[in-house]
């Protein structure tokens, strides 16, 4: 069967199978005719959206999307606290009942509501955080940890997790290590606690920020300073705006290096010695502050020129512009018309006093004689550059000879110097604490871990986070399962596959592969055609052949008679 032919089936079967399922439509709506028209496109939208689970055939089951089951995360090693909030309870959290200084009464309070629940659109039923519920509030919570943590030879790592449920507008969601002090009272605790580190997400406005900050005790006057992290390169948005559940991990190791990670990815990362802001370490020189600039000392790199003198004919009385002695008055200028006139049908107010207003005049107006005509009133001459026009004379600027350059300070030693080498060794912690202010409520935190092992926190995050992430994912059906569920569903869509996956193709097949073939003598042989005559071709060609070699032995035979005479003639 020739191509063409197996075209016309197949289009001819989808036309069958098509008009089917418009005749079995009609069977289900003999009431309505305008059900007969099919909107393919509006069907298939609905087709993917109304997958359930169903049947591929007899006996054949479409597999299911794996399910994820949550699991509370264990640590793997010594911690320093942990908290995965699955006991449905804040167990070790302490509520701050402190105020807020230089604020007001109304707003001073951390009166600021938290909960633990799941999250709104939670994919791992039984998984709970800590939830900061209001919102325009102070909220403050802490909890001590297990034992202090002592800065010495072994890193910090702090990791938690965070969901904007509700986006965010301005606010953190920032945790504090409270510095271990006698003074330490976590139901007073508030935003001049003392701290020895900040870490987390904070954004207000379009600033978006993920603070490290830790507090520097200067060794030689005992004041503490904040030093900051320089801003991470990467672009911070989508942390805070796509909804999802992130996980914030500070890594501080014992050589002064820091690295602050993202769902395990590197943001940031340098030195406490380099990458803080203000430095850790003082400079050794600082600029005098009693050193002042001597009254002769000469910064002007450029000066007037001394010897110069002003050019006899330099007028410095030319002035800028003069009248166009070339401009003529334009036809039609009326001189005796002023430019203004008073208006005819202004009336003097009812209520105008002249012994206290004065003389009432009308408001002017232009005058509309001179809407048509080129002006009004005394014509003068237009104004134009003054070719001879100079200006005041100043002498030439020359390089200054007794020029010092921009005069500085001297360097002194500066009094204030300390070189702390080890900035890692700071003020030990005994709690960690949330003391938020937000504009958006339902921030959702979880799996707090701080450790001195980088694998065990590793291993939390991936049996804590990636809990979530593996069900955020499992959540998500593939495409082709939507598509093979609404097909059985509505069987019809697979003429719409089919059109618009197999004819293409076929298609292409058939237009390439379908050249003409040389028929052969067998199939000649079938048949009564004609066919050329071979035998006679080929003893043509032998007579052309002998021919020419004919030709070639006369002009062979002829040279040499030609060379033989001229032989003869030579003797």
């Amino acid at each position: 069967m020739e191509p063409k032919w197996w075209l016309f089936m197949v289009l001819l079967l989808l036309g069958t199978v098509v008009q089917a399922h418009d005749g079995h439509d009609d069977e289900d709506d003999d009431d309505d005719e305008d059900d007969d028209v099919i909107d393919v496109e509006e069907d298939l939208e609905d087709g993917i959206e109304e997958v359930e689970d169903s049947k591929l055939g007899d006996g054949v089951t479409f597999p299911p999307s794996p399910k994820v089951t949550y699991k509370a995360p264990v640590p793997t090693g010594e911690v320093y606290f942990v908290d995965a909030f699955d006991k449905g309870m804040l167990v070790g959290w302490v509520l701050s009942k402190a105020k807020k200084d230089d604020t007001d009464d109304e707003i001073a309070k951390y009166d600021g509501k938290w909960e633990v629940e799941e999250m709104k659109e939670s994919k791992l039923p039984g998984d709970k955080g800590l939830v900061l519920l209001s919102r325009a509030k102070h909220h403050a919570i802490s909890a001590r940890l297990n034992k202090p943590f002592t800065f010495d030879t072994k890193p910090l790592i702090v990791q938690y997790e965070v969901n904007f449920q509700s986006g965010i507008e301005c606010g953190g969601a920032y945790v504090k290590l409270l510095s271990r002090t006698p003074e330490l009272n976590l139901d007073q605790f508030h935003d001049k606690t003392p701290y020895t580190i900040m870490f987390g997400p904070d954004k207000c406005g379009e600033d978006y920020k993920l603070h490290f900050i830790f507090r520097h005790k200067n060794p030689k006057t005992g004041i503490y300073e904040e030093k900051h992290a320089k801003r991470p390169d990467t672009d911070l948005k989508t942390y805070f705006t796509d909804k999802k559940t992130h996980l914030y991990t500070l890594v501080l190791n014992p050589d002064n290096s820091f690295e602050i990670l993202v769902d395990q990815m590197v943001v940031n990362s340098g030195n406490l010695l380099n990458d803080m802001t203000p430095p850790v370490n003082p400079p050794r020189e600082i600029e005098d502050p009693n050193d002042q600039k001597p009254e002769d000392w000469d910064e002007r790199p450029k000066i007037p020129d001394p010897d110069a003198v002003k050019p006899d004919d330099w007028d410095e009385t030319a002035p800028a512009k003069i009248p166009d002695e070339d401009a003529t008055k334009p036809e039609g200028w009326l001189d005796d018309e002023p430019e203004y006139v008073s208006d005819p049908d202004a009336e003097k107010p009812e209520d105008w006093d002249e012994d206290m207003d004065g003389e009432w005049e009308a408001p002017q107006i232009a005058n509309p004689k001179c809407e048509s005509a080129p002006g009004c009133g005394v014509w003068q001459r237009p104004t134009i550059d003054n070719p001879n026009y100079k200006g005041k004379w100043k002498a030439p600027m020359i390089d200054n000879p007794n020029y010092q350059g921009i005069w500085k300070p001297r360097k002194i030693p500066n009094p204030d110097f300390f070189e702390d080498l080890e900035p890692f060794k700071m003020t030990p912690f005994s709690a960690v604490g949330l003391e938020l202010w937000s504009m958006t409520s339902d921030i959702f935190f979880d799996n707090f871990i701080i450790c001195a092992d980088r694998a065990v926190a590793d291993d939390w995050a991936n049996d804590g986070w990636g809990l979530k992430k593996a069900a955020d994912g499992a959540a998500e059906p593939g495409v082709m399962g939507q598509m093979l569920e609404a097909a059985e569903e509505r069987p019809w869509l697979w003429v719409v596959y089919i059109l618009t996956v197999a004819l293409p193709l076929f298609l292409v097949v058939l237009f390439c592969c379908s050249g003409k073939k040389q028929p052969s003598a067998a199939e000649y042989k079938k048949t009564d055609a004609p066919q050329p005559d071979v035998k006679e071709e080929e003893e043509e060609e032998e007579k052309e052949e002998e021919k020419e070699k004919k030709d070639e032995e006369e002009s062979e035979e002829k040279l040499e008679s030609v060379e033989a005479q001229d032989s003869k003639a030579n003797k």
